[in-house]
């Protein structure tokens, strides 16, 4: 074979080389194919949820169905609220995949879609015990230059699971026990309350509303002391907007034979003109303030039908009466056996001292007395009556 002929097959030899090494390097890529958008989890009926798991291992939170709604199992069961459920199913529904990014297990951990990875997981289970999944969502990093999101969807079907889509619209899960908890323990009008009173082992006092006015009143102010405007103020109005960091079950009702490690001690009691009034126990230890609440009705009158025709504003005093009677009733069955941690800065308005909400009272000023003007004098034996009768 001629020199020629060698150097001619040398030279196709190593195209070879190089073109089956470029073709193994194609086809190990991740294949992208568009597609029509489409929903990423289909023919999921919310009804059929059974429970729902946010993220993975230890730190994973679950939300349980319990009759038509959820309750939250990382809370002793607390129960979540049913706008936040309804937001997260939506918002998992809504998402839709752009494009096929993969359908190869080996690319997830790069594109951060296996659980252990992952932005944030949702899964949806059947109902207990013979608990499946139903459908799920994985949420990875964000395609370079921001492109949208990789997800994956959770499913029994492998094939189905490790397919990677590319999606534009995939909202943010939140995976804390809390952001599925309505937060907001009571909220009165301020208009609405009458008086409040706080006691401790260190005393008692009482605020009232001022007649006719926005002013908050101190009762029984100690001798040579005076009120603390803004202070009384923040008392006052404690309940207008009380929130809660967290939630637990009484130990005393969780174990009926193992006493409470708290020691409620002090009590918060807002009374409101419709003569509703809220109770708050109160317990502090290791720097944290723990409360349970509960509300009363004291108006005891029944409320009758009579036989005469009532005036309208007669049936409105009525209907007001029994919406407030229901309301306390259910206020206090909700919050029944619960034990609530209350933030600081907002415990602080409930547990003040009678010592925090008054001064001393500024001493008047001693007035001084004017001088008095020059009297005329009598005057004496053999003394001039002026300058001119001296000179």
């Amino acid at each position: 074979m001629s020199d020629r002929k060698l150097t001619i097959l040398g030279v196709v030899t190593v195209l070879m080389v190089i073109w089956a090494v470029v073709q193994s390097r194609v086809s190990s890529r991740p294949r992208t194919e568009p597609e029509a958008p489409a929903y990423l989890i289909q023919g999921l009926d919310p009804t059929q949820i059974g429970s729902i798991i946010l993220g993975t291992g230890k730190d994973a939170v679950t939300l349980k169905r319990k009759g038509r709604h959820f309750v939250v199992a990382n809370k002793d069961n607390y129960p979540a609220a049913a706008s936040e459920i309804s937001e997260l199913i939506t918002s998992c529904l809504d998402i839709k995949t752009a494009e096929l990014y993969t359908d190869e297990a080996a690319y997830h951990e790069d594109l951060e879609v296996t659980e252990e990875k992952a932005r944030s997981v949702a899964k949806f289970l059947t109902p207990e015990p013979n608990s499946v999944v139903l459908a799920g969502v994985v949420v990875g990093k964000t395609k370079e230059l921001g492109e949208g999101t990789y997800v994956r969807l959770v499913s029994s079907d492998k094939l189905s699971s490790d397919k990677v889509y590319v999606a534009s619209n995939v909202p943010w899960v939140r995976s804390q026990a809390m952001d599925y908890i309505e937060q907001e323990l009571i909220s009165v009008n301020r208009d609405d309350i009458n008086s409040v009173t706080v006691s401790s082992p260190s005393g008692e006092y009482t605020l009232k509303a001022k007649e006719g006015g926005k002013d908050v009143v101190l009762e029984n102010i100690p001798a040579g002391k005076k009120a603390k405007t803004s202070e009384c103020d923040q008392v006052f109005t404690a309940l207008t907007n009380l929130m809660f960091d967290d939630v637990k079950r009484d130990p005393a009702l969780r174990e009926p034979k193992k006493s409470s490690d708290l020691t409620f001690d002090r009590q918060y009691t807002c009374k409101l003109k419709d003569s509703t009034v809220y109770t708050l126990r109160i317990a502090q230890k290791d720097g944290k303030t723990y409360a349970n609440c509960e509300a009363d009705f004291t108006d005891k009158t029944p409320v009758t039908k009579e036989r005469k025709v009532e005036s309208e504003e007669e049936l409105k005093k009525k209907e007001a009466k029994l919406l407030a009677l229901d309301g306390a009733k259910e206020f206090t069955e909700k919050h029944q056996g619960w034990v609530y941690e209350i933030a600081e800065w907002k415990a602080k308005n409930l547990t003040k001292k009678l010592s925090e909400l008054v001064e001393d009272e500024k001493k008047p000023e001693e007035v001084k007395q004017p001088e008095e003007p020059n009297s005329v004098r009598e005057k004496e034996p053999g003394e001039p009556n002026s300058v001119k009768e001296e000179q």
